[in-house]
């Protein structure tokens, strides 16, 4: 009985504490931490697929529609993107900007920088096959920032920032709905549950580069409820309209694989705080509850048709695209509008307290 008691109030504090911290913090005009670096796919790209020959791109309307000044911005979004909100609930007043996107490179990563390239993810081929910025490369590029900091701060003031920094990686969603399902080379030599295991080593070692380049706190989304997403609903769905089973498995047993090598990495690199951010289960609970969670469409995006359209094919000739998107869970065929981004950041507050304690 007192376990459950205890168990209910830990509940119930954490997430009030990590608000009341939030909130003394940004009254403060202090951030929580010195910096935030971002690596990973098109859920947390800010314009670093803008310079690329790529078709995986945002940079145009009505991509940005209700972002600061209507700008598309390269985000994969109405507006917000939920690691946005994650630098606001932070303290910072300004975005870790695009690192590629930048003419010069100096004080303006003191506080972060975004490294993301949509159509990435732990399996570099992946990238690859869309002409994106594998995560191998993003560790090149955080290198580089690494050296413009030391010219910038000093060596000291360098590293104190890197180590302090919370370093946010979201990936594993491409490798899956944009090569693996799509892939023959892949589907019909291994199993979803083997792909999740090469995925896994790829994990692993982007963790221990990371940690070997001085990072010591490290958010790590897990996959989101894949057969949820629009297109995925569409492309495979077989004609229903509902989520498809099987790749939702496929996004659970992959998150206990992230879960339980996690558990491994922290066993083994120490003073490592890692923590795993479930993005699964609050986008799960707006997709099959979406009036309860004040959405009015959770099986149709906004953008179009709703059903299929993302980057190119989301575009200001789209036929269909809804006049509100706080209305819907999804702004395009694979990622959740600015209101859905707000409700996912706001769920990841009390999970990513431990990284700023």
């Amino acid at each position: 009985m007192e376990n459950h008691h205890s168990r209910y109030y830990l509940t119930f504090l954490l997430p009030v504490l990590a608000l009341v911290v939030v909130v003394l913090n940004v009254s403060n005009a202090q951030p929580l931490v010195p910096a935030l670096f971002i690596f990973g796919d098109s859920v947390v790209d800010v314009g670093n697929n803008n310079q690329l020959h790529t078709i995986v791109k945002a940079n145009f309307p009505p991509y940005g529609r209700d972002f600061k000044n209507h700008r598309s911005t390269g985000r994969f979004c109405n507006g917000k993107l939920a690691s946005d909100f994650t630098a606001e609930n932070l303290g910072f007043t300004s975005y870790p900007p695009p690192y590629l996107n930048l003419r010069v490179k100096g004080n303006n990563l003191l506080n972060g920088a975004n490294f993301a390239s949509a159509a990435s993810g732990y399996y570099d081929f992946t990238a690859k096959l869309w002409d994106a910025i594998p995560l191998s490369q993003q560790l090149e590029h955080y290198k580089e920032c690494q050296n413009i900091l030391v010219e910038v701060a000093g060596q000291s003031n360098a590293s104190s920032t890197i180590s302090g920094a919370i370093h946010l990686v979201s990936a594993g969603n491409s490798d899956f709905i944009q090569n693996y399902y799509i892939n023959p080379l892949l589907n019909k030599v291994y199993t979803a549950d083997q792909f999740s295991e090469i995925l896994m080593q790829h994990y692993a070692n982007f963790i221990q580069n990371l940690y070997a380049l001085g990072a010591r706190r490290i958010g790590v989304t897990t996959l989101p409820p894949m057969g949820c997403v629009p297109a995925a609903i569409t492309l495979f769905g077989s004609d229903s309209n509902v989520c498809v089973a099987r790749l939702n498995t496929d996004a659970l047993n992959f998150n206990t694989k992230l879960n339980s090598t996690s558990e491994s990495l922290l066993r083994n690199l120490p003073g490592l705080k890692l923590v795993i951010l479930d993005i699964y289960q609050p986008l799960y609970e707006l997709v099959t509850k979406p009036s309860e969670n004040g959405f009015f469409e959770a099986r149709k995006a906004c953008c179009g048709t709703g059903l299929v359209e993302t980057a190119i094919l989301c575009n200001k000739d789209s036929i269909g695209t809804c006049a509100n998107a706080s209305e819907y869970v999804f702004w395009d065929g694979f990622h959740p509008s600015e209101s859905a981004n707000k409700v996912l950041a706001d769920d990841l507050i009390a999970a990513g307290i431990s990284l700023i304690s």
